[in-house]
């Protein structure tokens, strides 16, 4: 027999989408509830870029002093390394915001930041270890079938089942959502050349700094800094993991070399393919976001290409759209189809708009570039914007703030002390 509790909303996923919107949603004065199916928040190979609408945003939830305080480090410039030398992409000193800079913090440390001073409030609840199983659904006479919950697995196959039942049950459970699949929805997949290979190696101090992209023939790789550390992200051609494996560990060491030379004293601590993550590229979007009693944003609705690391920060925007558009309604108590198609329609523009310029840069640059027929010198954009740095800022400013940056609705009077 299975455990019954009540909520407001049930956000499906503990990821920073979540948590936002969980966070938002309690400050509001709205009964919230968080499912996470693992246990804790400590899993490597994360997304961990906080891009300054991002930080704004911890600005005006007070959250500012405390990101600061997090382990963390500061990139002010993206950087592409060719041929030919080393091109800026993007330089956040050029534009006028009140964090210029991408901050690159452990996703873990962030969200347990995000889900403390949630904790804070009594109408905020996380359950770790609850693995969504099923949707709770019941007939209406006018609208048909309505989501009212979820039922949760904890303990694996064997543990106790629970359901959570809610006016809302909004899912942010990532790309590969299980939500989604239970609804039987199936998102428009547009495409992507290449696959990406997440790995680490010791950073020297003579190495340089923040964040480079490194191109050579048929071959990609982004170097992070991460502070004693660079997560690597060497992209290969899409389905290509199979014939990089069968190359062996020699093979990619070589080819690491020949991306970035001073790495040669380090790759032979790559012993095994345990020590690399791979991440299934995909972009690809929803055709709707909402159904009667529940709505998908971040991941869930559109995954976006890791091009310009915003994934994340735009997930970031929807929930805050989603808690500004929907908290009036919830506390009112009057919740409607129409409600939550606001949000698709706040939040199509900016999606649409990041998703057009990354399969842009997928056809003009990453797929000839792996396909071995791209060009291994800096395209004229990048030497437009040598010649003419202050022209830096545009780019800067479409990957730091965004097409349509959200903020924090004001808490309501009466709100609940935290």
């Amino acid at each position: 027999m299975a455990t019954v509790m009540e909520t407001d909303v049930c956000v499906v996923g503990g990821g920073p989408a979540g948590l936002v919107h969980a966070l938002l949603l309690a400050r509001g004065g709205v009964r919230v509830t968080v499912l996470e199916k693992h246990a804790t928040f400590l899993r490597d190979f994360r997304g961990d870029t906080v891009h300054p609408s991002t930080l704004t945003l911890l600005d005006e939830l007070g959250l500012g002093e405390r990101a600061e305080a997090l382990p963390h480090r500061k990139v002010t410039r993206l950087q592409g390394v060719f041929a030919d030398g080393r091109f800026t992409l993007a330089d956040f000193t050029r534009v006028r915001i009140a964090h210029p800079y991408i901050m690159f913090v452990p996703q873990w440390d962030f969200l347990e930041m995000i889900a403390d001073e949630a904790g804070r409030y009594p109408n905020f609840t996380l359950l770790r270890s609850h693995d969504v199983v099923d949707l709770i659904r019941e007939p209406h006479p006018r609208v048909g079938d309505v989501v009212t919950g979820v039922v949760a697995q904890t303990g694996g196959r064997d543990g106790e089942r629970v359901e959570v039942r809610a006016r809302l049950t909004v899912a942010t459970d990532g790309r590969h959502s299980t939500v989604r699949q239970l609804l039987g929805w199936v998102p428009k997949d547009y495409g992507a050349p290449m696959d990406v290979l997440w790995f680490r190696l010791p950073r020297h101090e003579s190495d340089g700094d923040g964040v480079a992209g490194r191109v050579g023939k048929g071959k990609i790789m982004v170097c992070i800094d991460r502070g004693d550390y660079w997560q690597l992200a060497y992209v290969i051609p899409k389905g290509g993991y199979g014939t990089v494996v069968a190359a062996g560990l020699d093979a990619l060491r070589s080819s690491l070399v020949q991306l970035w030379p001073d790495l040669a004293d380090r790759v032979d601590q790559i012993t095994g393919w345990e020590q690399l993550s791979m991440l299934t590229v995909q972009v690809n979007r929803l055709a709707r976001w909402h159904a009667p009693g529940v709505l998908l944003i971040g991941d869930a609705a559109h995954a976006m290409s890791p091009i310009g690391g915003v994934g994340i920060n735009l997930a970031v925007q929807d929930a805050v759209a989603a808690a500004r558009l929907l908290l009036p309604a919830l506390r009112s108590g009057r919740l409607s189809d129409a409600e939550l198609a606001k949000v698709r329609r706040r939040r199509l523009v900016p999606t649409v708009g990041t998703q057009l310029a990354q399969r842009g840069m997928q056809r003009a640059l990453l797929g000839p570039v792996l396909a071995g027929t791209g060009p291994v010198n800096a395209p004229w954009p990048l030497r437009l914007l040598r010649r003419l740095p202050a022209l830096q800022a545009l780019p800067a400013r479409a990957v730091g703030v965004g097409l349509r940056p959200e903020h924090a609705p004001p808490p309501p009077t009466g709100r609940p002390a935290p």
